[in-house]
């Protein structure tokens, strides 16, 4: 892997990121799993600024500030881990400060480094990941586990897979989530269609959408380009080039590839036909159309579904199901979504152990069962499953079991560990516009799709020029 000069690559990669951030996806799909309730908690927010000094808190306690990007419930929840840590031992405090968005909280992020007011641990979304290695900001987790033969082997491996490059994890997976299917099925019955089957396939989709539409009740899927990176994995299809960009940097888009054309001429099949309709690019949108039954079938991430069971209530029965794909595929799966915890380098070995603490705990099984019940995100440690109150979690909502089987089903691949670039926040910006002008009819779904590629291998050779 290459290594970045820190000062030159690092005030370059900056000036890149900033200007692309401005835009990135953060505010374009709200509730999804890149952006959970980062919309709140203004007043942390606010105080924010007050919290860069690390100094130890006591002669006995090493002071470990965590920057992250759960507002409302899931701050809550969120926080709620911090005081139970606290409260576990005598060795670490760790302060958690609610920084905004991902988008928000990683130009933050960059703006402190010289000044080292930054955090210790920051939480990045997934499509950071190739940005924070760039940056030679952060210190791998992977030199913790080492040094104390930490057993990776407890975590699951479809998730800690997105963040190991070259054999090395580089960041710990924290909130974890992926795309299902959610239909309405009393409205399936109404259509005559078997509320226990689920369309797996693309077709299948197509084939239900009709006779629902039929019925006053089509689908809608929000233009996210998480959910076409997801169609690609689930496909068995790479999303860049250069093994999707893990056996070498990426230098070219592949959304134009087959399994692109494929997913966006049915997409546009849909809408064309009005088995679907087109609410926009706000996942909230959608799901506020699946709550009042105006849409039978919908795509949202893992972490709504008790939000969307509990705001459904009595209304009717929400069913789920794996992300569809083209019929005849065989090999596949999801990728994960959510963010992980990186620590970061400017700060003192023994701040940085501190944090490494404070990480281990939040992978274990009974934190993790905690946080998986009050959010939806999925355990990263197997062995939470065992844990009474997931399993209580998953009486109560059986349609959990959809997501997890769908995780565990995913088969290991460079294409499902997932895609990643130095430019990627602005790539999904760039394909949801693509599948924008596909669905509207501006551009034929080859054209949107050829253009996007174009722009997003354009803007991933300016980023790797700054850094070799």
């Amino acid at each position: 892997m290459r290594q970045p000069k820190l000062k030159s690559s690092l005030l370059l990669i900056t000036v890149l990121l900033l200007s692309m951030l401005a835009t990135a996806c953060g505010g374009a799909n709200t509730n999804t799993a890149s952006n959970a309730g980062a919309a709140s908690n203004n007043k942390q927010a606010a105080n924010a600024n007050s919290n860069g000094n690390k100094e130890e808190t006591s002669a006995s306690k090493t002071k470990v500030v965590w920057w992250h990007s759960m507002g409302g419930e899931l701050g809550k929840a969120a926080d709620q881990l911090v005081t139970d840590f606290n409260a576990s031992q005598s060795t670490v405090e760790v302060e958690a400060v609610y920084q905004g968005t991902y988008d928000e909280s990683l130009n933050k992020m960059k703006a402190s480094l010289d000044s080292k007011s930054g955090p210790s641990l920051i939480q990045v979304y997934e499509i950071g990941s190739r940005f924070m290695i760039d940056s030679g900001a952060i210190t791998p987790v992977q030199n913790f586990i080492d040094q104390e033969s930490y057993d990776v082997s407890q975590l699951e491996e479809n998730i800690a897979g997105y963040y190991t490059f070259d054999g090395k994890q580089y960041s710990m997976p924290f909130n974890t989530s992926n795309p299902i299917l959610y239909y309405n099925k009393d409205l399936f019955k109404t259509a005559g269609l078997d509320p226990e089957k689920a369309p797996a396939t693309y077709e299948e989709v197509k084939q239900a959408a009709d006779k629902l539409a039929q019925k006053g009740a089509p689908a809608s899927f929000a233009i996210y380009g998480w959910f076409m990176e997801q169609f690609f994995a689930n496909q068995g299809a790479e999303y860049v080039n250069n093994g999707n960009g893990r056996t070498a940097p990426a230098d070219a888009s592949l959304v134009n590839s087959e399994a692109g054309t494929k997913t966006l001429d049915w997409w546009k099949g849909l809408i064309d036909s009005k088995a679907a309709i087109n609410l926009g690019r706000k996942t909230d949108d959608t799901k506020k159309a699946f709550l009042a039954g105006q849409i039978s079938m919908t795509l949202d991430s893992t972490a709504s579904l008790r939000g969307i069971v509990d705001g459904v209530g009595d209304k009717f029965e929400v069913g789920t199901a794996f992300l569809p794909k083209p019929d005849g595929t065989e090999d596949g799966g999801v990728v994960v979504g959510g963010a992980s915890l990186w620590i970061l380098n400017n700060k003192p070995e023994a701040e940085q152990q501190a944090a490494w603490e404070f990480i281990k705990f939040l992978a274990q099984p009974d934190t993790q069962a905690k946080w998986h019940i009050s959010t939806g995100y999925f355990p990263i440690t197997k062995k939470a499953y065992d844990e009474q109150i997931v399993q209580d979690n998953l009486a109560k909502y059986p349609q959990f079991q959809t997501a997890i089987d769908q995780l565990h089903a995913s088969k290991p691949s460079q294409a499902t560990q997932g895609a990643v670039m130095g430019v990627f926040p602005e790539a999904r910006q760039i394909v949801e516009s693509a599948i924008e002008e596909a669905l509207g009819g501006s551009k034929t779904t080859k054209q949107a799709l050829d253009d996007a590629s174009k722009e997003i291998s354009s803007k991933i050779e300016n980023y790797n020029k700054t850094v070799k």
